[in-house]
């Protein structure tokens, strides 16, 4: 009997904190059903000077896709003198060079040892000047045609930092649809929401933009294997860099397409979002006290599980209030289900909500599996680039 109550009472403290977590999910999800307006946008006749901008495609292997990215990546409604397309080329074949030769881009040949995103930025930016944004896109992003033209508005705004709408590129198959609805739920709670609340959007690594000076001075200091954007939001948010969050700039992104997949990218993630628990935690409450509510919003972000552990958690515990007959953990956990449920579906677009099947549903446990498997790779992910192959060209920009 005392075994019980002490398993029961280790379960209310464990599970009290994963409510904190599905009233944070709500709040947010609540929030992102209202938007900020631009003053700029809806202001009439008024001419904006042209951000001179450089976008930055690094591709590690990518033959598969590098080409079109960067065919694509020159189709904007932007002045063509006034960006450049990049391309950091690590690791591709002849073949994809010379392709790329032809473009009317430039094109920064890179080697490194032990390949890793933010090495290839560096390596790019130091040969760079004239830029006044730099927009950062992984090598299978392709833009909306207004996308840069949005983010001029933003910076003529006065903005330094900013994330834009990254959207699934493709839905071919049901992880790719349970992807893309991942994707969908963090851009309406971390970011549609969060700038409701007048707080910061999360960076999500790529169709993302930032003043160039400001980016090439941070990045010189970011050496990180995986997640550099994390390592980024902490130094902005430090300096009291506010993050804006451009809903209608789309960047459509390859979402994986199998669960072999899912399970090697997200033990990237994970091992990335654990590496910065330790620094946020050793500051995230002296800059509370200073009152960056910001720099301390990214450090609950961070101690956040993974959704999909978290769901399995809660369902955990489900199983073992029953087992320890508590009617009171029981109905603590269902409520807390019942929060993530009502938040989850508020920030599902209806496209992706018609676009569900019980075919995406009975995935769920698999992909649950895969998680708690992708806890494995994070010792490799902490030391040396997992690589997510892509192969998913389009759709032309409109």
């Amino acid at each position: 009997m005392e075994l019980v109550n002490f398993l029961e009472q280790i379960s209310y403290a464990l599970f009290s904190l994963t409510a904190f977590f599905a009233v944070y999910s709500l709040i947010f999800s609540i929030a992102g059903l209202w938007t900020r307006k631009s003053v700029i946008v809806n202001a009439q006749n008024v001419q904006l000077p042209f951000k001179r901008m450089a976008v930055l495609l690094p591709a590690y292997k990518e033959d598969a896709v590098i080409v079109d990215s960067a065919k694509r990546a020159l189709m904007q409604a932007y002045p063509q003198q006034a960006y450049e397309v990049i391309v950091i080329a690590d690791s591709l074949q002849p073949d994809t060079l010379r392709q790329l030769y032809e473009l009317p881009i430039r094109v920064i040949e890179v080697s490194f040892d032990v390949s890793t995103k933010a090495k290839a930025l560096n390596a790019a930016l130091s040969q760079l000047e004239g830029f006044d944004v730099s927009v950062i896109l992984d090598a299978d992003n392709v833009m909306s045609a207004r996308f840069l033209h949005l983010v001029n508005i933003a910076f003529n705004e006065g903005w330094r930092a900013v994330q834009g709408h990254r959207m699934a590129k493709n839905k071919n198959t049901s992880v790719a649809i349970l992807d893309a609805l991942s994707e969908e739920i963090q851009n309406h709670i971390l970011r549609k929401g969060h700038r409701s609340l007048g707080l910061s959007s999360a960076l999500i690594g790529s169709g993302m933009a930032f003043e160039f000076d400001l980016f090439r001075d941070l990045m010189e200091h970011i050496h990180t294997t995986g997640g550099f954007d994390k390592e980024l939001e902490m130094r902005l948010l430090k300096q009291r860099i506010r993050i804006n969050y451009l809903e209608k700039a789309i960047c459509y992104d390859e979402k994986v397409q199998n669960l072999a997949v899912l399970e090697r990218q997200r033990s990237r993630w994970i091992a990335a979002q654990l590496k910065y628990v330790r620094p946020y935690l050793k500051t995230a409450f002296g800059q509370l006290l200073k009152g960056n509510i910001d720099y301390f919003d990214k450090f609950i972000q961070v101690i956040t599980p993974p959704r999909m552990l978290l769901i399995g958690a809660m369902g955990f515990g489900l199983v073992i209030s029953l087992l320890l007959q508590s009617t009171g953990l029981f109905l603590l956990l269902s409520g807390q289900l019942l929060l993530l449920a009502i938040a989850y579906y508020i920030a599902t677009p209806l496209e992706l909500k018609n676009q569900l099947t019980w075919q995406e549903f009975s995935q769920l446990p698999a992909v649950f599996v895969r998680f708690v498997r992708s806890l494995r790779w994070m010792t490799q992910a902490g030391k040396q680039f997992i690589h997510t192959p892509h192969n998913t060209t389009g759709p032309t920009p409109n």
